[in-house]
């Protein structure tokens, strides 16, 4: 069964419709949209500050959400996908966003929507990524503007699959 914890007095909010693997974590101020998966392994930590997910978010095995204290919320738009042990801290990450596998995005970061940040890459504290763009590297950078065909073929594609995922497990 999952670790669910209220922290303070706050518990998570998570919809009936969203999928929660047996053994992620997810405590404090979590208000999940509809739709949304947690995956396994995968930690979502609003005990310091509050984390707002859309719908059709999905977290994937590993990857942990975070804030900071006093400082920095977590806000995530509909259709994101955080990759496998990617780290999304203290930021926002507008709708339609791929978030590559062990990619971080730290304190302070915009992420607009329509957007993928490539796997691996590091998106430094209080970066701006303008919608439509692809950022890779470390340090992260722009590296060239979305094509429709990418935006309907990755990112649109895996936010609708990790939907049919969720609905097999809980089959």
């Amino acid at each position: 069964m999952a670790l669910i914890l209220p922290v303070k007095g706050i518990h998570p909010q998570i919809p009936d419709d969203c999928f929660v693997a047996p053994n992620a974590t997810i405590v404090g101020d979590v208000v999940m949209g509809n739709e949304c998966s947690v995956w396994f392994n995968a930690v979502i930590r609003g005990d310091v500050n509050s984390i707002r997910m859309g719908n059709k978010v999905n977290i994937q095995d590993g990857a942990c959400i975070h804030c900071t204290y006093q400082k920095t919320k977590t806000v995530l738009g509909n259709n994101v996908s955080i990759g496998h042990h990617a780290i999304v801290h203290g930021c926002t990450v507008e709708d339609n966003v791929l978030i590559g596998m062990g990619a971080i995005v730290m304190d302070g970061v915009k992420i607009g929507s329509n957007s993928i940040i490539a796997a691996g890459s590091v998106v430094l504290e209080n970066t701006e990524v303008p919608p439509g763009s692809i950022f890779a590297g470390v340090p992260a950078k722009k590296v060239k503007d979305i094509s429709q065909d990418l935006l309907k073929g990755e990112v649109e594609r895996i936010a609708n699959n990790y939907v049919m995922y969720s609905g097999w497990l809980k089959e």
